[in-house]
């Protein structure tokens, strides 16, 4: 029996007017528009969005490939963890080769005898998917599954293959040194074999995880990613493929980071813009292989736990804006190898969305909602923008070749690197949040140091490498003798102090300075006296505005009398500032301040 659940019903409709005017009401005189934000690429987010009419379907409809990674440099090892993947859950393998832009320290010789190896008892013609994050250009790694393909004696049109041929990515991530027009004659010749050979799935890739990993906006990886699939239709094209040949023979491999809104909104613009491209082409427009990689960026080495959540959205993201395959990074991939607890755990938070939570079941999930629709719009101009650009330049690789779309990264990077070192992008569990005392989790191998990057390359970083280097110099103290550490003044009652001590250990353990704290004192005095039995040589006075008027200058004094070798005090400094200075406060902290470099300052005294 069907029961009707009227709950709509139950609600009289509101009008924008009046959610405005609570808003408004709500900002006490200021402004509805300071509730609106702004993306990297000066994409406006609002609070509030009208329901909108659909545009054009996200590309997949229906399950995703749910791809594990296959990484261990020895080919033994990695086989026998592909296996379990397969006979667990996993429908694909993403093969990360040594040198590739997803290795991350690690993964697989591109040679033929490492993977047959790797492969051995993987059956390539009865539904595994493959997908190549080959180094260099590609080639190498190419035809060596094609030879392996060959040994067997498979047929490759019963294989699911995206090859991932990317030479204009190698040549942004500073992979070869040469040119695009030097490398296009081996491309197009691996192309040209591998069709050959029968293969007919995905041959190259137009890879924008190299833009993500180096700071880049959402608009600047879809440009660049539509320029890159142009530069290879047109050389297939050229090299004698038909328009539907060469269309067919091109995939696309992007970033999902924890951004839900702007990380659906990307996928589903991809899948108009390349629309949009067949369109001009003269062909009716067909969905795109896209394979969607939890992005490295967003990874931490402190509390990696965290990554864990992160990783969830990002799949449910890349799911929503119509992925047709995904792949996890795991946990703790930044910390090193990951183990089999943290490969099953990024191989689970696919299962469970797709298997539990029926995400493949829904078809653009996300179309007609007012946001999405805004913000997929919104990157689809901003990044046909910069698709029109670079053509007047010549393409991509011409653009890539003057270092005009790398500066334009490395200015996001940079207005990007601003706001992590003041806490505007919060990062859980390292910039906010910190364990200061957290345990180490287990991995394979350790990640071995990253090499520096060529001269005008997109090199690939975490948002939080920079407060980890600062933890790391606090765990190399604690191992020979002592973390060092910040006494915590606090001034007053408990309800004076308690807002101000919660933000101060946070802020200071986030450098991985160690905070002490109290139950608060009645005199500036008493907090000195405090202060040099600690052991500490940071101080920093915590209290309310109206016991820092009274006894704040009195408590710097003491403190610097006691031995103090820096004074910081919790809070904006307002008129007493100059007074404050002169007194011994070396810095101040508050919510916007430059953490790190605050942090950098109390270091020198520790």
């Amino acid at each position: 029996m069907t029961e009707t659940l009227p709950f709509a019903t139950a609600f009289p409709p509101v009008e924008e007017a009046r959610w405005r005017d609570l808003a408004t009401a709500a900002l006490k005189g200021q402004p509805f528009e300071k509730l609106v934000g702004k993306t990297y690429d000066g994409v406006a987010v609002a609070p509030l969005y009208r329901r909108a009419t659909s545009g054009a379907a996200a590309g997949r409809a229906g399950a995703w490939t749910i791809l594990a990674r296959l990484d261990n440099p020895d080919p033994a090892a990695a086989n026998e963890q592909a296996l379990q993947d397969l006979e667990n859950g996993a429908t694909g393998l993403q093969i990360a080769f040594a040198g590739s832009a997803g290795a991350y320290g690690f993964g697989l010789p591109a040679t033929e005898a490492a993977l047959s190896a790797a492969l051995e008892g993987v059956y390539l013609d009865a539904g595994a998917a493959l997908e190549l994050d080959a180094p260099g250009h590609g080639r190498e790694a190419a035809l060596a599954l094609a030879k392996v393909i060959a040994a067997r004696k498979i047929d490759p049109k019963a294989t699911q293959i995206c090859f991932g041929l990317d030479p204009i990515g190698a040549i942004a991530r500073g992979a070869v040194q040469a040119s695009y027009n030097d490398i296009l004659p081996h491309f197009l010749d691996t192309v040209r074999v591998l069709r050959a050979a029968g293969f007919s799935g995905p041959l190259t890739t137009a890879d924008a995880r190299v833009v993500h990993a180096a700071g880049g906006a959402e608009a600047q990886e879809l440009g660049y990613a539509i320029g890159c699939a142009l530069a290879y239709l047109r050389a297939l094209e050229g090299a004698g493929l038909s328009l539907e040949q060469a269309r067919d023979a091109i995939s696309f491999r992007i970033a999902a980071d924890a951004d839900e809104f702007l990380t659906v909104a990307k996928l589903r613009a991809l899948g108009r813009l390349w629309a949009r491209v067949q369109e001009a082409c003269g062909l009716a427009p067909k969905a795109a292989h896209v394979h969607a990689e939890t992005a490295w960026r967003m990874m931490t080495r402190r509390d990696p736990y965290v990554n864990m959540l992160r990783a969830t959205v990002a799949v449910f993201s890349a799911a929503v804006g119509g992925a047709s395959a995904v792949s996890v990074l795991p946990f703790t991939q930044a910390i090193g190898l990951p183990d089999e607890f943290a490969r099953r755990v990024a191989r689970n938070a696919q299962l469970v969305l797709l298997e539990e939570s029926n995400l493949g079941k829904v078809a653009d999930p996300a179309a007609g909602a007012g946001g999405f629709e805004t913000l997929t719009d919104a990157l689809c101009a901003k990044a046909w923008a910069f698709v029109q650009e670079s053509e007047k330049v010549g393409g991509l690789a011409a653009m890539l070749a003057s270092d005009v779309f790398q500066k334009a990264v490395r200015a996001v990077a940079a207005e990007r690197a601003v706001n992590i070192g003041r806490r505007k992008d919060a990062l859980t569990g390292v910039s906010e949040f910190p364990n200061i005392l957290e345990k180490p989790v287990a991995v394979l191998a350790p990640a071995p140091r990253a090499e520096p990057a060529r001269a005008g390359a997109l090199a690939p970083y975490r948002l939080s490498e920079h407060f980890e280097a600062l933890r790391d110099r606090s765990d190399a103290r604690a191992a020979t003798g002592g973390r060092p550490k910040v006494f915590l003044a606090n001034l007053g009652t408990i309800a004076a102090f308690t807002a101000r001590a919660t933000f101060a250990k946070n802020f200071f353990e986030a450098g991985g300075l160690e905070t002490l704290s109290n139950e608060g004192f009645a005199t500036p005095e008493a907090a000195a006296e405090a202060f040099s039995k600690s052991g500490a040589h940071i101080a920093c006075i915590c209290s309310s505005d109206a016991v820092y008027a009274e006894q704040a200058i009195a408590t710097a004094k003491a403190l610097q009398a006691h031995g103090a070798r820096f004074v910081a005090l919790a809070g904006r400094p307002g008129e007493q500032e100059a007074a404050l200075r002169a007194a011994g406060v070396s810095d101040f902290i508050f919510a916007g301040c430059n953490v790190l470099q605050a942090l950098e300052f109390a270091w020198k005294a520790a």
